[in-house]
């Protein structure tokens, strides 16, 4: 005679990601909406910088929780839109456009910075690529805080970057194998 036993299944870190996933996205769309939901039946006037970075912090804690890189990109690029505006915010004595700009720019740029920092924690490697975009954007942020020197050298770059798409085109096509 055979004895045939029951099989218990267990439970697989599939449908534990799948349940983490689930209760992160469901407490984030309850935060947005209970924060949205407020603003506009107690006419709060929220500040810029505060909801991007509510939405910023939701996301970054989302990516965290549930050890995903692609929720962390938008809460590196919603917390550095809103680090740009509370930054413009500030009194600064009368602050050019040229300087809120700049000024707005790099802590933007400190966002994807945070992107890339924050990618440690979600994988066993540092992301390098969003630090080429925020580099970019911090160093145009630099050189727009210092006003016409900075347009002249926009310009000038302006007429540069074509020649340099045909210089490293025709490299491609010269260059032997």
């Amino acid at each position: 005679m055979s004895v045939q036993l029951p099989i218990q299944t267990i439970e697989t870190t599939d449908t534990h990601w799948s349940y983490r996933h689930r209760v992160a996205a469901g407490v984030a769309l309850i935060v947005i909406g209970l924060l949205i939901a407020a603003g506009q039946v107690f006419k709060i006037n929220m500040q810029g910088w505060v909801f991007f970075a509510v939405l910023a912090a939701i996301f970054l804690a989302w990516g965290l929780f549930t050890r995903t890189f692609g929720l962390i990109i938008p809460g590196g690029m919603l917390g550095g839109i809103g680090l740009g505006i509370f930054l413009t915010g500030l009194p600064v004595g009368g602050a050019s456009e040229f300087i809120t700009g700049g000024v707005f720019l790099i802590g933007f740029a400190a966002g994807w910075a945070l992107i890339s920092l924050l990618s440690l924690f979600t994988s066993d490697r540092l992301a390098w690529w969003p630090l080429i975009p925020g580099g970019i954007l911090a160093a145009i942020g630099a050189v727009l805080m210092t006003g016409s020197a900075g347009l002249g050298l926009f310009t000038a770059l302006g007429y540069a970057w074509p020649l340099a798409l045909i210089g490293v085109g025709a490299y491609i096509l010269l260059k032997r194998k």
